[in-house]
């Protein structure tokens, strides 16, 4: 007997799905979030929310994926502690002043014993990380030196808070390099982008852009930086993995250090990757669902396969008999689930079409005689009879079509994403348009930041950044100011 707050629960079932996510997403994402158990916001400290079990799944088997390729690029595992103590992060000057307003404090323990500085939650672990490579890191013949790890942090995070989206507790994984000379790091800052195309387009189907971010827009303490960015239904931006070229500012203050094949000491280039995992959940939630709900790449889909028994009275035991046979045979190679319970058949197919599963398969007394089953798929919601031998080599075929199709699906809506202006006006007419509008302007430096400035606070959007690597030629003046443009750029409205 499963408990109340089983995933598939009756309970659950007797609540209705009737937003509709290209109309209003906003409340789309808001009732998947609940009706599907992905999280729970009534934890009671603000900006804080619990992951439920559907979520956490998926979130596993995310990790997972990213990990492998991190593995397979040469990235090594560790972790490191959750406290950071507050002289680690005065030691790089952009990177203090960039996090210690929304740093958590831990400033005491047992009956309110103060410790000797303060430790922060780590709102990143630039400080931890270094801090432990002066000690590991010693020859050329070290380099280059990467590791990773998954965690969480936390940053007080002043602005509206959602699950997600945007919280005071998110789980990534971040990595750290370490190379001998710059070639080194440029390197591997192409590599995360190059990871970040595996993973999000290839393996989940959420299309981006990476852009470079202008210098105002860096990571606190970085030389350069790079982030992807993709768009949801209501037209807004979503930051998905990011990485940083910090070239020396890191290694100098924390002295990484090594000895170079002539024996002379010198600082390491350092590079930093991070790719939020509860984040890019989110944008899998955004980019693939649809008016009935969630529809999960079938990688990362908690239950790959839900088995659905056709029950009226007539050869049941042999029908639960059969479909605990198919269930375990599928096992072997996917993540199955039978739903065996007393819910009507149509109630139990909307539970699971509204959970995002890829496959259902149908059996009763009429499959179990003709040796055949009804297969659906979720993505085109499509039916097809399969004899039941040949079920588990049908669905290990038919996934790769599965989730093929929906990152086609998602990178045909993404294709015409950019529209192009040439004046304040043609500005403020696209503002509301939901893509991302390429612009004239009259820098990516610190003389930009009054022209960025009057976009955000006039306009409500920011400016992305440019393309990197990439010297695309201007069309007329700065849509800011009308002064002479040096760069073409890309606004949006942020989430």
């Amino acid at each position: 007997m499963k408990p109340s707050s089983a995933p598939d629960s009756s309970e659950s079932r007797k609540v209705m799905f009737n937003a509709d996510k290209e109309k209003d997403f906003s409340t789309w994402f808001s009732e998947i979030i609940s009706k599907a158990g992905l999280a729970d916001l009534r934890y009671n400290v603000k900006g804080f929310v619990v992951f439920r079990e559907w979520s956490v799944l998926a979130f596993n088997e995310m990790y997972a994926l990213l990990e492998r390729i991190l593995q397979r690029k040469g990235h090594w595992p560790v972790l490191m502690p959750a406290l950071i103590p507050e002289e680690n992060l005065n030691k790089e000057a952009g990177h203090v002043k960039g996090f210690v307003p929304e740093v958590f404090w831990v400033t005491e323990h047992g009956a309110g014993e103060k410790f000797e500085q303060r430790m922060a939650l780590r709102p990143t672990s630039e400080t931890a990380f270094y801090h432990m490579y002066a000690l590991w890191i010693r020859s050329y013949k070290d380099l280059p030196f990467k590791r990773y790890q998954r965690c969480q942090v936390w940053r007080h995070e002043t602005n509206a808070t959602r699950p997600f989206l945007r919280s005071r507790e998110f789980y990534w994984i971040e990595a750290h390099c370490a190379f001998q000379n710059e070639q080194g790091a440029w390197s591997q800052v192409r590599e995360d982008m190059e990871t970040t195309k595996e993973f999000m387009h290839e393996t989940l189907g959420v299309p981006f852009i990476f852009f470079q971010r202008p210098q105002w827009d860096r990571f606190a303490g970085a030389v350069e930086t790079f982030a992807a960015d993709t768009l949801t239904p209501d037209g807004r931006v979503l930051q998905q993995p990011s990485t940083h070229y910090l070239g020396e500012n890191f290694s100098k203050p924390f002295n990484v250090q090594y000895v170079d094949a002539s024996g002379a000491q010198q600082y390491a280039h350092l590079t930093c990757y991070g790719p939020a995992i509860s984040r890019i959940f989110a944008s899998v939630i955004a980019v693939h669902g649809d008016k009935k709900g969630l529809r999960f790449p079938f990688k990362v889909a908690p239950v790959q396969v839900v088995i659905v028994p056709f029950l009226n009275g007539v050869n049941d035991s042999k029908v639960l008999a059969y479909c605990e046979k198919l269930r375990v045979r599928l096992s072997l190679k996917f993540r199955v689930h039978t739903d065996a319970s007393e819910t009507r058949a149509g109630e139990k197919f909307y539970f699971w079409e509204m959970k995002g599963v890829p496959f259902r398969v149908e059996v009763g007394s009429r499959e179990l005689k003709s040796k055949k089953a009804i297969v659906f798929r979720r993505d085109s919601e499509t039916k097809k009879e399969v004899s039941l031998p040949g079920v588990e080599r049908f669905i290990e075929k038919t996934a790769l079509d599965y989730d093929a199709t929906l990152r086609m699906t998602a990178d045909k809506a993404f294709k015409n994403n950019t529209v192009n202006v040439s004046s304040w006006d043609e500005l403020k007419a696209h503002a509301r348009d939901g893509k991302f509008i390429r612009a004239n302007f009259c820098s990516t430096a610190m003389n930009g930041v009054e022209c960025a400035e009057k976009i955000e606070k006039e306009l409500g959007l920011s400016v992305r950044g440019s393309i990197p690597f990439r010297e695309e030629k201007t069309f007329g003046p700065c849509v800011a100011c009308g002064k002479p443009s040096t760069k073409v750029v890309y606004v949006g409205k942020q989430y």
